[in-house]
């Protein structure tokens, strides 16, 4: 596996807004969480599931990673490119999903010394309503003051993430965001929508009437804002909720889209491997229950067939600015392609078909109307 992804999945608290596979602790069970994902590691190696090729990227996620002692992480990040993969290129990238109030100079310094060389900064907003309506445990001066001592430590990568379709009644300026965060200079940012998940504190106020869902006008024209403000101060958006400046993609994320194997450990972890994905159990007790015991944590397995993995082709293509070449097993009515071109969502150049921003917008639906056409093999 040249792709590995880590999910830690402990946070002091729940987002109003997440339905993540997280486990809420006041107290990290570090030693038995760094134990668990060990003793897995060495469970898949028996089984013949590592190979000996070049790490090129390793993904830390949660939950929140950057609750685990600093000290700890480094251990884990031992373990991995020393017992899954002896070698591991110098140019790997090592992602660290961070939030803003636990970020230190010492710690910065630790993770640093361990390898990371790229960090993801959990940021969502500058409105200190929109971080309190959100649950969030920094406030908006945290996120500068992080920036500022990841910088100073060393960090070369160093990237934001950021929430649009706020409901309308948090008065929330997105366009202040998107002005605030470009003035750090992130070589990164991610740009998500507010979706509404079923089981978590949002879907409750809505469905009580405490609050509501945006307009899809409105979240369109916050969508276009950010394509067009981020674009124009040079950030390239390269897929539909992420913009880098030139050569500062996410090659981890980029292995998904490009179809990449990858692997997957820790709870919830998914995994790519020849056509079959799996996933580990995603609460924590199960999955360390497992673990520890030596047993093999995932939960379970699919084999997507041919024609599964063709559309899936199709929809991770087209949701980057690569787009998609023109295949046997997928077509365009002339008269649908000619409409999507007319009103701006499609752009063609011989025979590789990418979506424009607003194309973005109606991904699903585009999709949707190419997937009859997929029946091959």
């Amino acid at each position: 596996m040249r792709h590995i992804y880590v999910h830690v999945p402990f946070c002091a608290r729940r987002c109003s807004y997440c339905d993540f596979a997280i486990a809420v602790r006041k107290v990290v069970p570090a030693d038995r969480y760094v134990a668990a994902v060990t003793r897995e590691l060495e469970t898949r190696k028996q089984n013949g599931e590592w190979d000996s090729e070049p790490l090129e990227t390793l993904y830390f996620g949660g939950g929140t990673p950057s609750l685990l002692p600093p000290g700890h992480l480094a251990d884990l990040i031992a373990t991995i490119t020393r017992s899954a993969h002896p070698l591991i290129r110098p140019s790997a990238e090592i992602t660290f999903e961070a939030n803003p109030d636990d970020v230190t100079p010492e710690a910065a310094r630790i993770w640093v010394a361990a390898g990371v060389n790229r960090v993801s900064l959990g940021s969502q907003s500058f409105d200190p309503a929109v971080l309190a309506w959100m649950h969030r445990t920094h406030d908006a001066e945290a996120v500068p003051r992080a920036v500022q001592v990841l910088r100073d430590a060393g960090i070369p990568s160093l990237s934001l993430d950021f929430i649009f379709g706020l409901p309308t009644e948090l008065n929330a300026s997105f366009e202040r965001d998107l002005e605030k965060a470009v003035a750090l200079g992130p070589d990164h940012l991610s740009i998500y929508g507010l979706s509404v998940e079923a089981r978590t504190p949002l879907a409750r106020w809505i469905s009580r009437g405490a609050t509501t869902a945006l307009s899809d006008e409105r979240y369109a024209d916050e969508f276009l804002l950010a394509h067009d403000r981020l674009t124009a101060f040079g950030y390239r958006h390269y897929e539909v909720s992420n913009y880098a400046l030139p050569g500062r993609e996410s090659r981890h994320n980029s292995a998904y889209w490009l179809e990449r194997d990858y692997a997957g450990l820790g709870p919830a972890a998914h995994s790519m491997r020849r056509g079959v994905r799996s996933w580990n159990f995603a609460q924590w007790t199960a999955y360390e229950r497992a673990a520890k015991g030596g047993s093999d944590p995932t939960e379970a397995r699919e084999k997507l067939s041919e024609r599964e993995r063709r559309l899936e082709r199709l929809y991770l293509g087209l949701r980057t600015d690569r787009g998609v070449a023109k295949a046997p097993w997928w077509t365009i009515e002339r008269s649908r392609e000619d409409l999507w071109t007319r009103e701006g969502w499609l752009e063609t150049t011989g025979d590789q078909y990418r979506l424009t921003a607003r194309g973005w917008l109606r991904l699903d639906d585009l999709v949707a109307s190419l997937t009859t056409s997929a029946d091959g093999g």
